[in-house]
């Protein structure tokens, strides 16, 4: 196809790519978090300082940072082994 933009991935090297990286072994490295999402709604601006007023429904977590990189590592077949540094700052 002559016409395929040379910046785009065919879909078969994609394929390739996602199939190679499935083999690989990968060493993540850094901060493992914890991210809190807040739900709600927002119905007004708080008088005090410029910030939403959240009336709250639900919350949820989900890895963040370092964490984060190996759960998507591992949602593409892929095998990663997370390496982080707990302790007191």
């Amino acid at each position: 196809m002559a016409d395929m933009n040379p910046r785009l991935l065919a879909p078969a090297r994609v394929r390739q790519i996602l199939n190679a990286a499935s083999r690989a072994r990968v060493l993540v490295i850094g901060d493992v978090m914890l991210d809190q999402f807040i739900w709600g709604r927002v119905s007004r601006i708080s008088p005090e300082a410029p910030v939403p007023v959240v009336d709250f429904e639900r919350e949820s977590f989900m890895p963040g940072g370092a964490a984060n990189v190996a759960r998507n590592l591992t949602a593409l077949n892929g095998s990663a082994d997370l390496l982080g540094v707990i302790g007191s700052a």
